[in-house]
């Protein structure tokens, strides 16, 4: 990681304007067709959970802003963001926080993940690191709008990513997502071409360049 030179960043006045809001986070549903992709991660036999977070948190990965978070009160910026996600637990109904390395590939994070996952017996292993992209799966309602517990921190700039179940319409499978960010780092268009990135992604997976 590398420290944010505010003297030359050109974002130092917006990040200025947020840093100190009561609530600087705030969060962002909409809707990704994934309809190509569920089709092929099922013709590999990938975990949806897995593949779809490979999937957000390779394009997330790709926009700085997505990386930026606070060390010590101060702004900086990640070379890599890494991953943790909820899994459920069906016998006790408990979810544990699993985190995964990112990887160069899909199919080398479904299978770090898979055996991650697996090996975990702990609901929770450590404090979440700053260097992580946060995933909930909501996967029980077509939900259309979702919130968060809050833990006070102004500091908390971890972007959290959930979904909910998907659903057909019109012949496609729609699947609700939402995102949410600390406002110092990332505004509405910033989000705008994550969706962008995202649904490219969903849509040309596995397909020759």
């Amino acid at each position: 990681m590398k420290k944010i030179n505010l003297a030359e960043w050109e974002r130092s006045m917006h990040y200025q304007v947020f840093r100190n809001y009561i609530q600087p986070q705030y969060c962002v549903t909409f809707e990704l067709d994934l309809t190509h992709f569920l089709a092929e991660i099922r013709k590999r036999g990938y975990s949806f959970t897995y593949s779809f977070v490979f999937a957000v948190s390779k394009c997330a990965n790709e926009i700085e802003e997505f990386r930026c978070r606070f060390v010590d009160g101060e702004p900086v910026v990640f070379d890599k963001i890494n991953t943790s996600f909820t899994y459920l637990n069906k016998d006790t109904e408990l979810f544990k926080v699993v985190n995964v390395k990112m990887q160069e590939t899909m199919e080398e994070y479904v299978d770090l993940a898979g055996r991650t996952e697996k090996e975990q017996k702990e609901y929770f292993t450590a404090p979440l690191g700053n260097d992580v992209f946060q995933f909930s799966a909501f996967p029980w309602v077509s939900y259309t709008h979702i919130s968060h517990t809050d833990s006070g921190s102004r500091d908390n700039a971890t972007p959290l990513f959930d979904w909910g179940r998907y659903y057909e319409r019109d012949g496609r499978i729609m699947l609700p997502f939402s995102v949410q960010v600390h406002h110092s780092f990332v505004d509405g268009v910033h989000i705008g071409k994550l969706a962008g990135k995202l649904q490219k992604f969903l849509d040309t997976f596995g397909t020759a360049a």
